[in-house]
């Protein structure tokens, strides 16, 4: 049984990370230029910082085996541990003072091409 457990974490481990790869190549085709991955802050973690112009984006990325259940998988738990890691990045880096900060998500589920969604949330405390 715990062995069952540990490989279908890892089978999540790699589809989460296979997913973030994707989605970050998605953004880099409609201009985004990459700055972070895989930040983990303040109990909270941002999936991807990327850039375009003026434009800050921190996103989440949620896989799915189907696009419409990764649409429901960012509940008030998750927004609120990413908007930590959010405040407390841009505590770290003042260069994000000037800029417009947005929350996106990239879902990522069966055959289809990656759904983008422009400030799916609000991120709290800024």
């Amino acid at each position: 049984m715990q062995a069952a457990r540990s490989e279908a974490r890892r089978a999540a481990y790699r589809l989460g990370h296979r997913a973030e790869w994707i989605a970050l190549l998605t953004l880099m085709l409609r201009g985004y230029v990459p700055v972070a991955r895989r930040v983990s802050l303040a109990g909270g973690e941002i999936d991807l910082i990327v850039r375009r112009g003026g434009t800050l984006v921190f996103v989440e990325v949620k896989a799915r085996a189907r696009i419409d259940t990764a649409r429901e998988a960012i509940g008030a738990v998750k927004r609120r541990r990413f908007s930590k890691a959010v405040r407390a990045w841009v505590a770290r880096h003042p260069s994000a003072a000037g800029l417009t900060l947005r929350a996106d998500a990239v879902f990522v589920g069966g055959r289809g091409w990656p759904e983008h969604c422009p400030a799916a949330f609000t991120i709290e405390g800024l």
